[in-house]
């Protein structure tokens, strides 16, 4: 990634800027690719903004979304969109973004906004800042959130940049309460994980890059940490241990819906009676999609391609955003096989020959987006209504 140097100065000035107990705007979290923030308005309401940093940054901004979906928070977001050069750099998102939240919300602007400027100065200890080509991306490490030392930091001196990325992305996940509210099941894997990336990529392995594991471990931590699988509205595991090929059993849809009828039948049968869906992730998500396809059981309708694959511009590239989390993704797919009066294929003899496997399914999905792009999208209403 182009000016990690200068990456690295923007974020440690945010995090000295503003603290994780500023009254107005804080930093919870961050890494090389992804860093989430919280705006308080007047009366004490919290809004959390995340901020992924593009493959090509400064190139383009880095894509914004926030968990509110109030339209002051979605107007300021969007703002975002539209600049270009130096305003594309965090720091001056960032002014940006307080600007217009403030205005929206009518609150003061917090003084602390004049030292958001670019470019960010260097350390007092070090060199006057160099360009981006100039600058060696291996001299400067960012603060912990308590703003000191550790020791941990002072051995990182002359690590390479793919060994600071895995750092942060153990080190973020390491502390205890990040596996609060979940299974222990699903805290043991997540901290298996944990070893399991650490050892791939201080190894040298190029198959998957450092940002699409961070991502993905912070998803799959979300998901596990979810209402939607506390409630055993669906559940996930791991395909061969791999973050990088999910198993999602879909446990409850619409009941209303027909396909719940036929989900019914299938459990009073003997089977399962769920949704599987099998979700594989390549090494440049989140910028690109997942490929999701349904393994079983065999569905008429529901907007489920011959072979399994899925029809839904969200999969596609021109419609997927690496906003998108994957637990909204899940919820979106299961509503959408309700809406489109999906039906499970109850009689044995009629699933012969039509079980689903991953290269049908690929093939189908690459002619039906070919078709969209000539022929636009239809997206089903959310009721019949």
């Amino acid at each position: 990634m182009a000016c990690l140097r200068e990456l690295k100065l923007e974020i440690k000035a945010l995090e000295k800027i503003f603290t994780k107990t500023h009254e107005r705007f804080q930093t919870l979290n961050s890494s090389l690719d992804e860093i989430e923030f919280r705006f308080i308005d007047e009366s004490g309401k919290r809004y959390d903004i995340m901020a992924s940093i593009t493959p090509d940054y400064p190139g383009s901004p880095p894509v914004w979304y926030a968990e509110s979906e109030e339209t002051s928070v979605a107007s300021a977001v969007q703002v975002l969109s539209h600049t270009d050069g130096p305003d594309n750099h965090l720091i001056s998102q960032v002014r940006i973004l307080l600007h217009e939240l403030c205005q929206l919300h009518n609150v003061p602007l917090p003084d602390d906004v004049v030292n958001l400027k670019f470019p960010v100065d260097a350390p007092p200890a070090e060199e006057p800042f160099a360009s981006c080509e100039e600058a060696d991306s291996d001299d400067f490490e960012l603060e912990d959130p308590a703003g000191e030392n550790s020791e941990k930091e002072q051995e990182s001196d002359g690590k390479d940049e793919d060994e600071f990325e895995m750092d942060i992305l153990i080190d973020a996940d390491a502390g205890d309460e990040s596996n609060e509210g979940m299974k222990k099941e699903d805290s043991d894997t997540l901290d298996r994980l944990r070893r399991q990336l650490r050892k791939y990529h201080t190894e040298g392995s190029k198959e998957y890059s450092v940002q699409s594991s961070d991502r993905l471990m912070k998803e799959l931590r979300t998901v596990y940490q979810s209402d939607a699988v506390k409630t055993d509205h669906f559940s996930v595991e791991l395909v061969n241990d791999s973050l990088y090929e999910w198993n999602v059993r879909i446990k409850r849809v619409d009941p209303d819906s027909t396909l719940h009828q036929d989900l019914m039948k299938l459990k009073e049968s003997g089977e399962e009676g769920i949704v599987l869906l099998r979700i594989n992730f390549s090494d440049k998500y989140p910028f690109e999609p997942p490929f999701v396809r349904v393994v079983s059981p065999v569905i008429q309708h529901g907007f489920v391609l011959s072979g399994g694959a899925i029809c839904m511009e969200l999969l596609t590239k021109q419609g997927w955003s690496s906003a998108y989390t994957m637990e909204a993704m899940i919820i979106q797919i299961s509503a959408t096989l309700t809406r489109g009066s999906a039906r499970a294929v109850l009689d044995p003899k009629l699933r012969e020959g039509r079980q689903y496997n991953l290269l049908r399914a690929r093939e189908n999905f690459q002619y039906i987006m070919k078709y969209h792009e000539h022929g636009g999208w239809f997206t089903p209403p959310k009721s019949d209504g």
